[in-house]
């Protein structure tokens, strides 16, 4: 992570809210270019414990969260807090580019 630049960040965010009129929109852009680009699954540490990262998803109050298993478990983590895998998977520059637009 942190490879982007500023230019290409604000470049990306730009891309996924061209037609965003307020806040809950320019999530949901956020929110769809990861759907799309993000290539799941991958698996990540949380908390020392390997998980499986399946898929995102959009919280009715407003989160992008990691959908994460590890055998029969499933729990969302806030993809803001999200620890990523090195080598990072393949559309995790979507995730840098929500992370500089929430701030």
């Amino acid at each position: 992570m942190g490879t982007l630049g500023e230019a290409e960040l604000k470049a990306m965010i730009e891309e996924a809210t061209v037609d965003a009129y307020n806040e809950d929109e320019q999530l949901t852009g956020l929110f769809a270019m990861l759907e799309e680009h993000l290539d799941v699954p991958f698996t990540t540490a949380v908390l020392g414990v390997e998980v499986t990262v399946r898929g995102v998803d959009l919280t009715p109050d407003g989160r992008i969260v990691a959908v994460c298993s590890r055998g029969g478990m499933r729990q969302s983590i806030g993809i803001l807090e999200l620890p990523l895998p090195s080598p990072a998977p393949e559309g995790v520059e979507w995730i840098e580019a929500y992370r500089h637009w929430a701030g």
